[in-house]
């Protein structure tokens, strides 16, 4: 089986993590700070530059215990669970997935003039070309992507670097004579301008691609963090200096005003460029690394199980890239190609997820002290609850003092809460407990549904398919309320028997008050807690075999077609149906999908069948069927 390659060194990952952190808001927001505090928003850089640091060699002590692929989503499975870590999982891909739409936005808006007609219409259209195109390039491999990311992390030193130098020698100190005049504001811009440092988790997606990942991503992610924190406080400091903090603060794009400040009009569309092959360049960042997040999920089945694949030839999780491409793609128009719009919806779902990983640190020092660190930051088991107050405190300042914050923050948690339902489907794929806890809960709906589930054609279907059935033993696996059972038990005749089983209580009562009513004493419905992993040893042998939306269920299929067949004579037949690509979105087990698994699947446990595939009502039927040939 493919999987992924170690490639990348410090020097590189050192890069990666400058690119993928400082690119995500210093050509934006020192613009948003001076707005919101003029210039004692230098104390704001400067506050969170200390507590940035802090939180990097937090992150650093994780990926030294854990250098997977996963990131932040491997920490939280250590320091919680299943159910905690998925919703880390979750919040961290929404949040890198905003991300990349913000900043592709961001960088078209620096090229195209605001008087353009349709401007929204463009950026979006454009933006979606670029989330496509770095996807691409995603796709083709680590080696390739490393070489954009170093590339555009020199970009974005050299155009930030030759700015701090002539506004250096254009500084005005008079611009800072207000430098005390609004504290209280200090704290707001210090939420508006956090979003410059947010990315940590980028570099630990990486740690499974890394050479000596738990050394030299915590190195990398420390020391980038410095370099940044300096770079970010010299270009703050001397921008404020030179264009006034009123100047930067009205600027919508402060880089290359700064530029015309410094250079004049060629000045600033030389920056210009440079600025947007800079952004895009951090944008290039998560597209590489975002899809390493998905792959974890996958492979510990918190995620749908198709996105856990490796590219044979490329090394890369190339279905994971393909569903981020399309999911960034869908957050550019749900942002309407503002840049602001999706700053205010991502700054309170990260703070929830590095709150998340924080707390992470100091529940794993208490529960795994002895495990191996070859990074330990200093008061892990404190330091990380002050950053958390620390974050609470910005949410509840944005909240008092921002129009219309409590709209945004209810769209974040709405985007957080639409990985419930992805969750219990897959509970609903993997966790027998899950699927008897809902069939238990729709047990009632199911039967006021069956007619849409099961229509008649259907039944009739598979009656056809068997053949004559009367005076034959049947055995209907997984019953559900009764619905192909009741069909079989006239068909069988009172002369037949139908012996019928399944993992849900409530549904296995309604099956069998449903056979009482008709009189049908020839049929036996058994409860079998154990019904996904197994055939009741109570069923005998039967002539034939019927089972109704339980293949995808099946823990081990096949275990339990191998114990159905020894229930079977030589010749007998089977039939199964089963149903895939739910209202043409959700698909069914990875195997359910591809007619040729399904034939090799079932020839290993003795059978040998057709597939036939037919539309229902919002999704398609798959029939299996064949006979019992060794």
């Amino acid at each position: 089986m493919a999987e992924l390659k170690k490639v990348l060194n410090y020097p590189v990952l050192l890069l990666i993590v400058i690119n993928s952190i400082m690119g995500t808001g210093i050509f934006f927001l020192p613009a948003i700070g001076a707005m919101h505090a003029g210039p004692s928003s230098i104390f704001s850089w400067l506050i969170l530059s200390v507590i940035a640091i802090y939180i990097a060699m937090v992150f650093g002590e994780l990926t030294s215990m854990f250098p997977k692929a996963g990131g932040v989503y491997e920490f939280a499975k250590q320091a919680y669970g299943r159910v905690p870590s998925f919703i880390v999982g979750w919040i961290t891909l929404i949040g890198g997935n905003i991300t990349i739409a913000m900043l592709i936005i961001g960088a078209i808006s620096y090229l195209l003039p605001p008087s353009l007609p349709q401007l929204e219409i463009v950026i979006m259209l454009i933006s979606a070309v670029f989330i496509f195109a770095f996807n691409m390039v995603a796709y083709r491999g680590m080696k390739t992507s490393a070489t954009m990311l170093v590339t555009f992390s020199f970009v974005t030193l050299i155009t930030l670097f030759a700015l701090i130098v002539p506004s250096a020698l254009n500084f005005n100190p008079g611009n800072f004579s207000n430098l005390f005049d609004q504290p209280v504001v200090i704290f707001l811009a210090i939420f508006f301008i956090a979003e410059t440092f947010f990315g940590w988790e980028s570099p630990t997606f990486l740690a499974g691609e890394t050479k000596d990942g738990h050394k030299v991503v915590p190195k990398a992610l420390v020391h980038g963090t410095i370099i940044i924190s300096i770079i970010s406080l010299l270009f703050v400091f001397f921008a404020i200096g030179a264009m006034g903090p009123v100047a930067l603060g009205e600027s919508a794009a402060p880089l290359s005003d700064l530029a015309q400040f410094n250079f004049g009009d060629l000045g600033r569309q030389v920056f210009m460029l440079l600025v947007y092959l800079a952004i895009i360049g951090s944008v290039a960042d998560w597209v590489v690394s975002a899809p390493r997040l998905i792959l974890s999920m996958a492979k510990d089945k918190l995620f749908l199980p198709q996105f856990g694949r490796i590219h044979p030839k490329f090394h890369t999780p190339h279905m994971a890239i393909i569903f981020q491409a399309v999911v960034s793609i869908i957050f550019i128009f749900l942002g309407l190609g503002s840049y602001t719009a999706l700053l205010h919806l991502l700054v309170p779902i990260l703070l929830v997820m590095y709150s998340l990983v924080m707390f992470a640190l100091v529940r794993l020092r208490y529960t795994r002290p002895h495990l191996k660190r070859y990074y330990k930051v200093p008061f892990g088991k404190v330091g990380p609850l002050i950053i958390i107050l620390f974050f609470f405190g910005l949410l509840i300042t944005w909240v008092s003092l921002t129009p219309h914050a409590y709209v945004i923050l209810l769209r974040g948690v709405t985007l957080m809460l639409f990985g419930i339902p992805l969750y219990f489907l897959l509970e609903m794929y993997y966790n027998p407990r899950a699927i008897r806890f809902v069939e238990d809960a729709l047990a009632y709906f199911s039967l006021l549904t069956e007619r849409f589930a099961l229509p008649v054609k259907v039944r009739k279907e598979i009656v056809r398919i068997l053949g004559n059935i009367k005076g034959k033993v049947v055995l209907d696996f997984g019953c559900s309320v009764g619905t192909m059972t009741m069909h079989l038990a006239e068909e069988v005749g009172k002369n037949g028997k139908i012996w019928a089983t399944d993992l849900s209580k409530k549904e296995v009562l309604i099956t069998r008050k449903r056979v009482m009513k008709k009189r049908h004493h020839h049929v036996r419905v058994l409860h079998d807690l154990e019904h996904t992993s197994r055939l009741h040893p109570d069923v005998p042998n039967v002539h034939t075999i019927v089972s109704v939306g339980s293949l995808g269920y099946l823990q081990d299929p096949i275990h339990v077609l191998k114990q159905m067949n020894k229930r079977l004579r030589r010749g007998s037949k089977i039939c199964f149906v089963d149903y895939d690509k739910f209202f043409d979105i959700i698909p069914n087990k990875e195997w359910l999908r591809n007619d040729a698994k399904i034939k090799q699947l079932f020839r290993k446990a003795g059978f040998n069948v057709q597939v036939m595939r037919k539309q229902g009502f919002a999704w398609q039927y798959i029939y299996i069927y064949g006979v019992k040939e060794k």
